[in-house]
C-alpha cells in the first residue's frame, strides 16, 4: 500500500513537469530569437545568476554553454553585492533567473547591468516583476504548479529547458560541430568517442607497406616484423590491394610455391578504406560489418595513397565501442 502511494507522488511530480514543460513550449517566441543571436555573437561572457534554486540552475546552464562553445559561467548572487560584480564587464550578457522576478538578491545586479549598459536578459514568470521590466530580452516562463504546492520543481524545471534550448540553439547558430565538441571534451568516454581515425591510426614507417612486384619470400618477413597480420600493397602511384594472415596461410597450403609467387598474385584488389577524419568508431562499426580488423586509412584529395592503417586493436584500447 505504501509502495503504491510512493509511485502515484512520483507520477504526480513526474506529471506537473511535463505540464510545465507544454506551457514552457507556448511561451516560446521572438524574443527567444533574440536572446540566442546575442548569445551566439557574445565576445565576452555570458555570466547567469540566480538564487536559490534558480541559483544551481544557473550553474548547469553556464557549464551546457560552456561545454558548447560560449565561455560563460555562474555568478553567486549574494557575493555579487560584495565585491563579485567586478567579474562582469560591459562586453559581457547577463542572463538572470527568477521565478518571481522580484527576488531582493537580484536588484544590486540589475542596477549594475543598467548602469553599464550591460545586455541583461531575463528568464521570469511574472510580467509585472522589477526583472521582467528591467531585461533587454525578456524570456517568460510560465506559472506553473509546484509539487506539494510549495516546492519549486516544476517552475526549476521549465528553467532549466529554456537553458538547455539556449545552449543547442546558440551551438547550431554558430555550427559548433562535433569535433568542436570533442575539443572540449578530451577526456572520458566521451572524448574517446569522439576520437578520430587520424589520432590513433598506425604511420610512418610502422605500416606494413610492400610492392605488388615483391615475391611472398620477402613479403612474409615484412609481414612478421610489423606485427599487424596485414600487408598493404603498392605500385609506384597508389595502393592498390590488401593481403591478411588469413590469405597468407590458405595460398601457402595450397600452393607449393607459395613463397615464389607475386604479391599482386595473392592480394585481394582495393582494399577498405576510411577518411582520416573519420571518426575512429564509424572505423570499428565498418570493420564489424565486412568482419575485419583493419582499415587503409586515406585523405579526400587522394583517396588512392594510403597514410595510415588503423587496426580494431588500436580502437579498442582507445576505449571507443
Amino acid at each position: 500500500m505504501i509502495k503504491r502511494k510512493f509511485i502515484t507522488t512520483a507520477k504526480d511530480v513526474i506529471n506537473l513537469e511535463i505540464k510545465a514543460l507544454q506551457k514552457l513550449k507556448k511561451n516560446i517566441n521572438n524574443s527567444f530569437n533574440d536572446a540566442v543571436v546575442q548569445i551566439a555573437k557574445c565576445q565576452s561572457k555570458v555570466i547567469l545568476c540566480g538564487v536559490g534554486k534558480s541559483g544551481l540552475i544557473a550553474s548547469k546552464i553556464a557549464a551546457t554553454l560552456a561545454s558548447v562553445g560560449t565561455p560563460s559561467f555562474s555568478l553567486s548572487a549574494s557575493e555579487a553585492s560584495h565585491g563579485d560584480l567586478g567579474m562582469i564587464s560591459k562586453k559581457d550578457i547577463l542572463i538572470l533567473i527568477s521565478n518571481s522576478g522580484e527576488t531582493s538578491e537580484l536588484k544590486n545586479i540589475i542596477q549594475f547591468s543598467k548602469r553599464n549598459k550591460i545586455l541583461l536578459i531575463g528568464i521570469v514568470s511574472k510580467k509585472d516583476s522589477i526583472l521582467y521590466k528591467a531585461s533587454d530580452i525578456k524570456l517568460l516562463t510560465p506559472k506553473v504548479d509546484e509539487a506539494a504546492g510549495i516546492v519549486p520543481t516544476s517552475s526549476t524545471t521549465a528553467q532549466l529547458a529554456l537553458g538547455d534550448a539556449l545552449a543547442i540553439a546558440s551551438m547550431k547558430y554558430k555550427k559548433f560541430d562535433k569535433m568542436d565538441f570533442k575539443k572540449l571534451h578530451p577526456a572520458g568516454s566521451l572524448g574517446a568517442q569522439l576520437k578520430t581515425v587520424e589520432e590513433i591510426m598506425i604511420t610512418g614507417n610502422n605500416i606494413p607497406f610492400v610492392d605488388e612486384n615483391v615475391i611472398m619470400g620477402k613479403a612474409l618477413k615484412i609481414l612478421s616484423e610489423k606485427k599487424l597480420g596485414i600487408l598493404i600493397v603498392r605500385n609506384k602511384k597508389k595502393t592498390v590491394g590488401i593481403i591478411t594472415d588469413g590469405q597468407v596461410r590458405r595460398f601457402s597450403q595450397k600452393n607449393s610455391n607459395f613463397q615464389t609467387l607475386k604479391v599482386k598474385k595473392i592480394m585481394t584488389k582495393n582494399p577498405i578504406s576510411i577518411g582520416k577524419n573519420e571518426l575512429a568508431a564509424k572505423a570499428l562499426n565498418l570493420m564489424n560489418n565486412k568482419k575485419i580488423t583493419s582499415l587503409v586509412v586515406n585523405t579526400k584529395k587522394k583517396p588512392l595513397i594510403t597514410i595510415g592503417v588503423i587496426h580494431v586493436h588500436s580502437i579498442l584500447q582507445s576505449n571507443i565501442s
